[in-house]
């Protein structure tokens, strides 16, 4: 069985661990400081370190496009809008480990050449932006942020942004305009961050947990994060397990471990139950099987069986599930949370929702298969931004793999997973 690679987890069953005292002295970044910034952007590439975000693009690569000598201020923004639901692997992060993050936006910051760095958090999860103003209240007050770090004549400011509570902010382009003040909306690419970004100066924005490795990387070598992981997807990473499963919680391992190990790890499947069906990465990714146990937890195995990795939160679904009823609940936040600026986002998920519940109570026919499909097909590719393409996993990959499941509703006029219908469903 694949071992955990306990990196960005080690400390957290300590009582102190999101303090200064139980993190250290910054050891990567007084390291760091001393490099030249262009060696430390060639160290993450050699790395191999991809966005832990979702959309896995190289990290060091992203550094790399920021233009340099261009008489602009650069600046890093970090992405922890954490909303999808399932994600759940930043918040955790951030509460029991600030600090990793706060030394990691120190590094690239640097290695960007930016002298301001934001911490875009989520409004609702209050506990976890006290816990990181008060790490970053110590940074400050040791001397690790602010002016002259480490006496290194680099100065860094560092800001913790609360947004207002919208998924759609966790979408790069529209969390800068919340950032500047602007409702969340995505922005027309070109020109990307990297060029015209925050206050339309050139700008890196990466994840929580991207950020987090990055003083590992320094500290260890990119050898080190490399000999982790597969060919193409290296190093590790956090799977988050919720659901129906016996321990449920943050698996710190390396890519391309499967499912399989990490439900052993896990203690398996619920007692007296088997798996139904799962998302690999979040509700926006199109669900798997029991017959994909095997498939390696990779960018590429997991794309090559049809879905994403995503964020690597996998939600795990037991016979006693409403598939039917768990794409309709993931659709009705999807339809919730839509910014309303383009058509097929703002009018295809209200649609998705209405004839799904309809689907779901039974009333449906099965016309309505085709409905969904086509209308999920209509927003799939032709939204203003990765929302509407997201929305329409579950519709896709459900119909696929489970239409006799839908269908079994309107044959028997009504969810088969209700107590009443169980003796027709076969559901315990």
């Amino acid at each position: 069985m694949t071992q955990l690679t306990p990196v960005l987890t080690r400390n957290w069953d300590r009582p102190d661990s999101f303090t200064l005292a139980g993190y250290g002295d910054y050891s990567a970044a007084r390291k760091a400081l001393s490099m030249d910034p262009d060696t430390i952007i060639q160290m993450v590439k050699d790395s191999g370190l991809r966005g832990r975000g979702g959309a896995g693009f190289p990290t060091g690569m992203k550094w790399g496009f920021i233009p340099q000598n261009d008489g602009k201020p650069h600046y890093l923004v970090v992405n922890a809008d954490e909303s999808e639901p399932g994600t759940c692997k930043d918040i955790p992060l951030m509460m029991a480990n600030p600090h990793a993050l706060i030394e990691g936006a120190i590094i690239t910051s640097y290695a960007i050449r930016a002298n301001h760095a934001f911490i875009y958090v989520r409004g609702e999860v209050l506990h976890v932006i006290r816990r990181l103003q008060a790490a970053v209240r110590e940074a400050y007050e040791a001397g690790y942020l602010g002016r002259n770090i480490f006496g290194s004549g680099y100065d860094l400011e560092l800001v913790v942004h609360c947004g207002a509570g919208a998924y759609i902010c966790g979408e790069e382009t529209a969390l800068l305009d919340s950032l500047e003040g602007r409702r969340g909306q995505p922005r027309l690419k070109p020109p990307f961050p990297a060029v015209a970004g925050l206050y339309a100066c050139p700008t890196v924005i990466n994840n929580v947990e991207s950020v987090a490795t990055v003083p590992s990387i320094v500290a260890n070598g990119p050898e080190w994060f490399a000999s982790m992981g597969t060919e193409k997807s290296k190093g590790f990473g956090i799977f988050s397990l919720s659901g129906h499963v016996a321990r449920p919680g943050q698996y710190e391992a390396p890519l391309g471990i499967t499912l399989r190990e990490l439900l052993e790890m896990a203690g398996g499947i619920r007692a007296g139950h088997r798996l139904k069906f799962w998302t690999p990465g979040g509700s926006s990714t199109p669900i798997f099987t029991e017959e994909h146990l095997d498939v390696p937890l990779d960018f590429e195995s997991v794309a090559a069986n049809g879905s994403m990795l995503g964020t690597r939160a996998i939600q795990i679904f037991d016979e006693t599930t409403c598939v039917v009823r768990a794409v309709l609940r993931w659709t009705e936040f999807y339809a919730h949370e839509s910014c309303g600026k383009c058509t097929p986002c703002r009018e295809g998920t209200y649609w998705l929702k209405q004839v799904l519940y309809r689907l779901e109570k039974g009333q449906g026919t099965e016309e309505d298969l085709a409905t969904i499909t086509d209308i999920a097909d209509n927003i799939l590719g032709r939204s203003f931004c990765a929302l509407g393409d997201g929305a329409t996993s579950s519709i896709h990959s459900s119909v696929k793999l489970f239409r006799d499941e839908y269908l079994k509703h309107f044959e028997i006029g009504g969810c088969p997973f209700d107590p009443a219908a169980s003796t027709v469903w076969g559901v315990k």
